[in-house]
């Protein structure tokens, strides 16, 4: 299952690298074709790592890549 995950979390990576923006939470599942918890398990790993941030706009959390990673 840990392998997964690190998969689910490089295909996270790629799909924030190429957004012009940050991405809502709820549509990373279906913009990688992820099911909702292996999704969220990625995005986990990649934020122990440091490599997103997450934002708050009213009730909806936006995810993108951490300025470090943006310039990788």
């Amino acid at each position: 299952m840990q392998e997964k995950i690190g998969i689910a979390a490089g295909q996270i990576w790629k799909m924030l690298s190429g957004a012009k923006g940050p991405v809502n939470i709820t549509d990373i599942p279906k913009k990688t074709k992820l099911s909702s918890q292996v999704a969220y398990q990625g995005l986990g790993w990649l934020a122990r790592e440091g490599k997103v941030e997450y934002q708050q706009k009213g009730r909806s959390i936006y995810v993108c890549l951490s300025s470090a990673e943006c310039c990788v």
